[in-house]
C-alpha cells in the first residue's frame, strides 16, 4: 500500500479505517466487516486512492484480504 491509501482492518474483533501511514484510526469503530468496508471504501473514493481490507491488524506477507481501487470501474 501506498501512504494515503485507505485501510480496513480488525483488531480484536473490532473494524476500523486508517489512512496509510498514519497511526490513528479513520472515524470510528465497527461491530461488523460489511459495515467498515463501507465506510472504507467510501473514503477510498472520495480521496481517489487504493482500498484494502486485512483480517487483522498489522502487516501482511500475502496482502489484503482483497485490495480495490476506485479507477478500476472505469475500465
Amino acid at each position: 500500500m501506498t501512504a494515503g491509501d485507505i485501510e480496513t482492518f480488525q483488531r480484536d474483533g473490532i473494524w476500523f479505517n486508517r489512512i496509510e501511514g498514519e497511526s490513528r484510526t479513520l472515524g470510528m469503530s465497527f461491530s461488523s466487516q460489511d459495515e467498515a468496508v463501507k465506510v472504507g471504501r467510501g473514503a477510498a473514493v472520495a480521496r481517489q486512492v487504493k482500498h484494502s481490507v486485512r483480517t487483522e491488524e498489522g502487516p501482511s506477507d500475502t496482502g489484503g484480504l482483497y485490495d480495490w481501487h476506485p479507477r478500476e470501474l472505469m475500465n
